[in-house]
């Protein structure tokens, strides 16, 4: 797809996603955004942090508003292929069974085994690979099963439905100092950013938070051009193969900058949550890793918003988590 996102992403573009993904059939959640007083987490800061709970939305992740955009703009009935480590897919087969498409998940295989059984329970199939893999198996399934790609993060629907949970922030905090949100392929972050900077909040600063092993975007920032890595990391939502064209550009545009943490920074952010009765997986808990091990800069007096993008972890993967 050959766009050039700065101009074909505009304010009227997002609200009619907003408007499309808050009315879709597939129950897409307005989900809560909680100050920090009205939760049990032990955090002493010295400014006004605010919590946006993704991981209480329909299918247990942000993934469902951009596949919501995505589906209502596809023709019904389809036979789509994607690539995920598990919440873009477990959405795009939660849209599949209720549109009547048939569907094919290709996943890396360092993704959690329970992700492809909570996929196949929607009817659509998963074939696990190396990561290196994917690309090379989404062209046999599109030129020898005549199936159509959707992409997981790098398109302009998606980052546009995406676009529905900065909106959503903007309504309860009109002018928010610092937004911090996780970062994998890059969609979710391209798309909250540029629906805050689009509504005039041009002071608000956004940061993204990558693993240090699968710091596609960070890399594609000081490269000033998408890159490809071997990219590893306990967060496997946040792992993808390379950085997306669209949202390397859109981003570039909004974002302040990209930061990184450590899996085990990630891992001490899972279980802090955990004990405040507040369940995360890795890749959702990424951005309040970064605001825990104070990454972000000069938040002293701030309004500032962290996303908790995702909730879909087993009992036997919290096992594996510090008490």
């Amino acid at each position: 797809m050959e766009i050039t996102p700065g101009k074909q992403l505009t304010l009227e573009m997002l609200k009619e996603a907003r408007d499309t993904v808050m009315n879709s059939p597939l129950g897409v959640v307005n989900t809560p955004l909680i100050p920090l007083s009205q939760t049990a987490l032990p955090l002493d800061v010295t400014y006004n942090l605010y919590i946006k709970m993704e991981n209480m939305q329909r299918t247990g992740s942000f993934k469902i508003r951009g596949v919501a955009n995505q589906f209502a703009r596809r023709p019904k009935g389809g036979h789509f292929v994607t690539m995920s480590a598990g919440n873009y897919g477990k959405s795009f087969a939660y849209a599949s069974k209720h549109y009547g498409s048939r569907g094919k998940v290709l996943m890396p295989e360092t993704a959690p085994a329970t992700r492809s059984s909570v996929i196949t329970s929607f009817g659509v199939e998963v074939e696990r690979m190396p990561t290196t893999l994917l690309l090379s198996a989404v062209e046999r399934c599109v030129q020898e099963d005549n199936m159509t790609f959707l992409h997981s993060y790098d398109d302009i629907d998606l980052i546009a439905g995406h676009g529905s949970l900065g909106l959503e922030i903007l309504e309860v905090i009109p002018n928010p100092d610092v937004v911090v949100l996780c970062c994998g392929g890059g969609g979710l972050l391209a798309g909250v950013a540029a629906a805050i900077k689009l509504s005039n909040c041009n002071s608000t600063r956004i940061y993204g938070v990558e693993p240090e092993g699968a710091c596609t975007m960070y890399t594609s920032f000081i490269e000033k051009n998408p890159v490809s890595m071997d990219a590893k990391s306990i967060a496997a939502g946040l792992a993808p193969p390379f950085a997306g064209a669209i949202t390397f550009q859109i981003c570039q545009q909004y974002v302040e900058e990209i930061v990184l943490v450590k899996d085990d920074e990630i891992k001490a952010a899972v279980s802090t949550l955990y004990r405040a009765g507040i369940v995360v997986e890795p890749s959702g808990a990424a951005a309040f890793a970064a605001i825990s091990g104070n990454k972000i800069p000069d938040l002293k007096g701030k309004n500032v918003v962290v996303v908790l993008s995702g909730g879909n972890i087993g009992k036997d993967e919290l096992s594996n988590f510090p008490d």
